[in-house]
């Protein structure tokens, strides 16, 4: 299992706390954009589409404690943008780690080799490095060559000096299941702790709108992409979800969203109702959970711009969820997918 022990047993131990206290409705992961500017333009992003004056702001370390204290949830993601490029990055994240938040640092990798130092390895901390791919389709997909050598070689320094390193990939439509495996594979020869994968998402100010995966091709492409996994083969590989995601984007168990599960906080305040949408911020999270109507959102609502989506930050909260429903499915999330 790529999460660690200490991650899982808190994180179920936050999850039965809230199901004693009666919560019906409660954060999992506080997903925290400290800024939007970024060293790529990714034809799958839309955040450096913001004007000028918005991608120069950033938040201050004052206002990342007090979101991960309002919010309370245990696992902090750190995103943009790319974070690296925040002049008080290191400050936020030894904060986060003294208030013993677990926290996924999210890099492009470009500047991690610069900034290691800044950082000391803890089992709190994750480098999270994207790469969607081989180094030809990775490269065309962040439209700059060399990212993906570059990605690989601060991956191999992080390790080296003893830090726990995942990456993230986002799967859009067209993409071959083949290649993923190759990537896998590669992956793991790198020793990287744990793969994230999830289908690319439907974010109307990015530049590439057409290869957003439906919900069927979703299903399709990954009993595709996850089919070794099931085999001796896929043993090596170690992804940093739980085995119950997995089986939501084959197709073998179905989930509705849990909205709430991975609130966003970034420059502008608590974003309506997932990062995904533009509808609107709140300026406290109990306004964020309070005067949402949560039943506009998720597959059993009639929005269609929740049809499709199978997004891990929507769905991943449901899956963990369930994975503590009973002694039979913690035994699964510790097993792994099969």
């Amino acid at each position: 299992m790529a999460i660690s022990v200490r991650q899982a047993v808190k994180v179920g131990a936050y999850i039965f706390k809230q199901k004693f206290k009666g919560n019906r409705r409660y954060p999992l992961v506080l997903m925290l954009e400290p800024l939007f500017r970024c060293n790529l333009a990714c034809v799958g992003c839309g955040k450096i589409q913001y004007p000028g004056e918005i991608l120069k702001k950033n938040m201050t370390p004052e206002q990342a404690f007090a979101a991960a204290e309002e919010c309370g949830a245990p696992i902090v993601t750190i995103a943009g943008g790319e974070p690296l490029l925040h002049p008080e990055i290191d400050t936020i994240v030894n904060g986060m780690i003294e208030r013993k938040k677990f926290v996924y640092l999210c890099s492009n990798a470009i500047l991690m080799e610069k900034h290691l130092d800044k950082f000391s390895p803890s089992p709190y901390l994750t480098f999270s490095v994207h790469l969607d791919g081989m180094k030809d389709r990775h490269d065309h997909l962040v439209d700059r060559k060399g990212i993906f050598d570059i990605a690989v070689s601060a991956i191999k320094k992080a390790k080296a000096a003893g830090f726990r390193v995942t990456t993230n990939t986002t799967v859009f439509d067209g993409e071959s299941a083949e290649e993923m495996h190759e990537m896998f594979d590669f992956l793991a020869s790198l020793g990287v702790d744990g793969m994230m994968i999830s289908p690319g998402y439907s974010y109307a100010w990015a530049p590439d709108q057409e290869h957003f995966l439906k919900r069927e091709k979703t299903k399709a492409l990954f009993r595709e992409i996850l089919a070794p996994a099931k085999t001796k083969r896929g043993q090596k590989w170690e992804f940093n979800h739980s085995p119950f995601y997995l089986k939501f984007l084959m197709g073998e168990v179905d989930y509705d969203c849990t909205p709430w599960g991975n609130p966003n906080f970034n420059i502008f305040g608590w974003q309506k109702p997932c990062y995904l949408l533009n509808e609107g911020y709140a300026e406290t999270f109990k306004e964020y959970m309070e005067t949402t109507n949560w039943e506009n959102y998720g597959q059993k609502s009639s929005n269609p711009r929740c049809q499709d989506c199978m997004v891990h930050c929507g769905y991943e909260p449901t899956a963990v969820i369930d994975a503590t429903r009973n002694l039979k499915n913690m035994l699964v999330s510790i097993r792994g997918l099969s």
